[in-house]
């Protein structure tokens, strides 16, 4: 919006020029859903407690938690609202990728949001069954897979439309562009060509993986937050080299033109993150929900995937991986004890990890900053990925 108007006035005002530099835009993105957050953040905490919005802690739970019971809950609403204004602001909306990274966020936060309610209203951790919850997230992975398959092979909107007829004419058999093909880290000019169908799927696969990876790891106070808020500056990085035909060139990535408008949403994730922080943090004044997690989940595996990155993501999001393995592993060895002796038994002392660690004696506190640290170094790891080639 501002980039707009600043293309109209800087004739009479040659200093509003500097709306035009991407870097300029994505720190004033960061400002502004910082403020936004640390502004609204008392105001939307106080009426979500007037709404008794919340908290139903789980019984089985490890018996610290009981005492969170109540705390306000669906906090992610204002992280979805400050990244929204503030990239209406700051990005430029013409950019296809920006608003499908928008769709995809809030959508995910609609399913998030109803799961929440139902928690509140009856009073029941559980919210959404898992097929209703999955069927809604399915529908919305397919429909950004589908188009993210032609927008990152298109160089604009009329370029993916053509390329998706051309498709659909051949009897949907055609290859993609080499931009679309699966980038493999740390080898130079290797990558993996994968075909529609295998975008198709991979993506799917990235964005519903991600969007529950982030969900199931919510359950700490701060633990969440601040890994989304790294991973995003470092996707930010990525979405500024590969939207770059001079960086992509030098760095040998495909190109693809478009994407350094995401630097704008994954600054504006950072600032709504840490201004978030400031009221989630131990004890935590509110939680973000659902709507949060799932929503910053499905935006930053969209993301990975515009910018070809979904390797890189699975490396920074370890302990979102983590966290999501051990509770397969704890379900899967549980029912298959069960069935074989009769009796459930455990891999870990609770799902998700975090619990694990904190029944083995870490306070809370140490969980979450130690998880942080580990996020850290693997941001910093995939950076290197950047040169190292």
């Amino acid at each position: 919006m501002l980039l707009v108007l600043a293309q109209w006035l800087q004739g009479d005002a040659s200093y509003l020029r500097v709306i035009n530099y991407l870097t300029f835009r994505a720190v004033m993105a960061t400002i502004t859903a910082l403020l936004l957050g640390l502004i609204f953040g008392p105001v939307v905490i106080q009426r979500l407690s007037a709404m008794n919005i919340g908290q139903a802690v789980r019984k089985n739970g490890p018996p610290t938690h009981l005492m969170k019971s109540g705390t306000p809950t669906m906090g992610g609403v204002l992280i979805l609202i400050s990244i929204a204004m503030s990239t209406l602001l700051w990005g430029d909306l013409t950019n296809r990728f920006i608003w499908i990274v928008m769709l995809v966020m809030f959508c995910f936060g609609m399913i998030g949001f109803i799961d929440d309610y139902r928690k509140v209203i009856y009073k029941d951790a559980r919210g959404m069954s898992l097929l209703e919850k999955y069927f809604w997230q399915s529908i919305i992975g397919l429909f950004a897979a589908v188009y993210l398959a032609f927008s990152v092979s298109g160089m604009n909107n009329e370029g993916m439309f053509d390329l998706f007829m051309v498709w659909v004419h051949s009897r949907f058999s055609i290859s993609l562009p080499v931009q679309a093909d699966l980038a493999l880290p740390f080898l130079k000019g290797i990558s993996y060509p994968l075909g529609v169908w295998g975008f198709i799927i991979l993506t799917y696969l990235v964005i519903v993986g991600s969007s529950n990876a982030v969900n199931l790891t919510d359950g700490l106070d701060g633990l969440v937050i601040m890994p989304v808020v790294l991973v995003s500056a470092v996707l930010g990085v990525f979405a500024y080299v590969i939207g770059s035909s001079i960086y992509s060139r030098y760095l040998l990535f495909s190109h693809i033109p478009g994407a350094g408008e995401l630097l704008i949403f994954c600054a504006a994730i950072g600032g709504a993150g840490l201004a978030f922080l400031w009221y989630n943090a131990y004890p935590a004044q509110v939680f973000m929900g659902d709507v949060g997690a799932l929503a910053l989940g499905s935006a930053l595996g969209t993301i990975a995937v515009i910018v070809r990155q979904e390797i890189v993501l699975l490396i920074m999001c370890g302990v979102f991986v983590a966290e999501t393995i051990s509770v397969m592993l704890q379900v899967t060895w549980f029912r298959y004890t069960k069935y074989r002796y009769s009796e459930g038994r455990r891999i870990f002392k609770m799902a998700p990890l975090h619990h694990h660690f904190e029944l083995s004696g870490w306070t809370e506190t140490q969980v979450v900053v130690r998880f942080w640290i580990i996020t850290l170094m693997l941001c910093l790891f995939s950076l290197s990925t950047l040169k190292l080639r």
